[in-house]
């Protein structure tokens, strides 16, 4: 009951109670509206935000990569033997880019499933994204692209072509990011790190790469493995004829940016090849994050018969594979001869 004399008017009591609630709605909306998303990404990942990432945690490796090799501490030592009986190297530079590379996508996105060539337990909790997203990801790339974090595979190579860079053969040498959504390739990074230069893709949105104007196919140029080759030399030559010109280069990075046009800055050693194929096992995290940057170029890396490669569960593809963009796909497979990798 109001104070004797004093009436209090319905209308300015509802302007009041109005005003009030417009000053916590003004103080709070921020708030509610952030949890409110918050609420609703939960579980989620912002496939921008992890390119970034993946780009960050290439070239971070990368960084110890020529590191270790300039110092010459390599210290190199087999962790076995691969099916066709060449060794499986294992240095240092491989061991403290896996360190950086994983720790820092793990720590970012610590519900996303990492896999690596390299296994340690060396765990850095410090190591954090810098929330730097490179100039040419923001002008290219939209945000909001969620995706449920249960989806996605991520595959990195620390060091790709260990054998080439214990013989200081370096050009061939890379530290690759795949990010693979159901299976399917999405997102591919390839960090040079003795060149700086980093390629990268985001199927359906945009790539810092394109394809060269021309290829040829009658014969091509065949980039095949010069440390795991196993019979690949005969079989191009029966698809192609004897006169195809076969490039023995290191690392499966490397092997798909020479499909690709390269900057002009890093074209003076670059090998460029008109098809990419390999006929023995091969692990995703060699060649997942070519997949995506030739499938967001509209290329292929499909199988020797010419199955899409399933980028989930087990990390061997026991294929083979064929990769190309800017020829006709089906075309090149069609040419290939019967052959079996697990039979060889």
């Amino acid at each position: 009951m109001a104070p004797m004399g004093i009436r209090l008017s319905p209308l300015g009591v509802a302007v009041f109670c109005l005003l009030g609630v417009g000053v916590i709605y003004h103080l709070y909306a921020g708030v509610i509206s952030s949890r409110l998303a918050a609420f609703r990404t939960r579980g989620k990942v912002d496939l921008k935000d992890l390119l970034a990432v993946s780009v960050e945690a290439a070239v971070l490796g990368g960084t110890e990569v020529k590191k270790v090799r300039e110092e010459n501490d390599l210290k190199e030592k087999s962790k076995g033997k691969t099916k066709e009986g060449a060794n499986e190297l294992l240095t240092m530079g491989d061991l403290q880019s896996h360190r950086k590379m994983f720790n820092l996508i793990s720590n970012t996105f610590p519900e996303v499933t990492v896999n690596s060539e390299e296994h340690d337990n060396t765990v850095d909790k410090a190591a954090a994204w810098s929330r730097d997203i490179p100039t040419d990801i923001r002008d290219k790339i939209e945000g909001g692209k969620y995706v449920p974090a249960e989806s996605i595979t991520v595959w990195i190579d620390p060091l790709d072509a260990t054998q080439e860079y214990t013989e200081n053969l370096v050009k061939y040498v890379t530290t690759m990011v795949c990010v693979a959504v159901d299976g399917k390739p999405v997102i591919g990074v390839i960090h040079q790190p003795f060149t700086g230069f980093t390629a990268w893709a985001f199927v359906g949105q945009g790539s810092n790469m394109r394809p060269r104007p021309s290829y040829t196919v009658s014969p091509p140029k065949a980039i095949v493995s010069r440390s795991h080759s196993g019979a690949v030399k005969s079989y191009v030559q029966e698809a192609f004829g004897n006169s195809t010109t076969i490039i023995e280069a290191g690392g499966a990075g490397y092997k798909v940016l020479s499909l690709l046009e390269m900057p002009s800055s890093e074209t003076g050693s670059m090998d460029k090849a008109d098809v990419y194929i390999h006929v023995t096992f091969i692990k995703k995290w060699d060649i997942c994050a070519g997949a995506a940057l030739l499938k967001a170029l509209g290329g292929h890396m499909t199988t020797l018969k010419g199955e899409d490669i399933d980028y989930s569960g087990t990390p061997v593809n026991k294929g083979g594979l064929v990769a190309s963009v800017g020829v006709d796909h089906k075309a090149l497979l069609e040419r290939l001869p019967n052959w079996d990798p697990e039979k060889h």
